[in-house]
């Protein structure tokens, strides 16, 4: 049993991801299962609020109790896990995971998040969490893998394999294209945020985005550099 827990922020290529994932013939995926849990216990409102929470369980212990009871029946449970969602419960939990990091450029990523959010703070983007996660982590002695979303589209067969080596887990070539539809395990959510990855089949290629940060998000995009720049130290390079 395997529990692959990615935390991620939005806009990263994380469907795309858990996509990927959900093609091995040895994994099963889950879509945000925290969501609700984080809808419920903050203040942030996003796209499609009410419906999450009213069709997910809420309670976030309950939920990881759920997920360590899937992962009993199939060889590897891949979570799809925005970073913010982990609120209000024990980091004690994390060690039970094979936890992997997704992280993408702000300056990048902020230009498509304000189409959901549109005056997002610091919360929206997970980059603290994610840099607070990896420290803890770091100091029981893990060393999680960190994949920055760029080099993952720049490379997707190198990067794959470089994460599996990581997860000590077999590369399968299926990893890298899928039939373009919704999956049964998209959150209710997708509506509202899976547009592209829908269309996809398979990782797109990288392009560097044309949009700027709009100017009242530019102290956002100046809080976040930092917290970038330090996932980005600790990321996965291919050589």
């Amino acid at each position: 049993m395997k529990i692959i827990s990615l935390w991620s922020g939005p806009r990263n290529v994380s469907t795309a991801l858990m996509y990927s994932f959900a093609q091995r013939s040895d994994t099963y995926v889950v879509d945000e299962p925290l969501y609700g849990h984080y809808l419920t216990k903050t203040d942030a409102d996003h796209p499609g609020k009410q419906e999450v929470i009213n069709n997910m369980e809420t309670d976030g212990l309950k939920v990881i109790h759920q997920l360590n009871k899937q992962a009993k029946t199939t060889p590897i449970l891949f979570l799809k896990n925005m970073a913010h969602h982990w609120i209000g419960l024990s980091d004690e939990l994390l060690l039970d995971y094979d936890n992997v990091f997704l992280i993408r450029d702000p300056r990048e990523m902020l230009p498509s998040l304000v189409n959901q959010i549109p005056n997002p703070i610091m919360r929206d983007t997970g980059l603290k969490m994610q840099v607070d996660l990896l420290k803890k982590l770091q100091s029981q002695g893990r060393t999680p893998a960190v994949i920055d979303s760029r080099q993952l589209l720049l490379n997707p067969e190198n990067t794959l394999k470089k994460l599996c080596t990581i997860l000590k887990i077999k590369f399968e070539a299926d990893m890298l294209e899928w039939e373009a539809k919704p999956r049964k395990e998209d959150g209710v959510w997708a509506k509202h945020w899976y547009q592209n990855v829908h269309k996809s089949t398979g990782f797109e290629p990288y392009t560097k985005k044309k949009a700027e940060v709009p100017s009242h998000v530019q102290p956002l995009l100046e809080e976040c550099i930092p917290y970038y720049d330090y996932l980005y130290e600790n990321a996965i390079k291919l050589n």
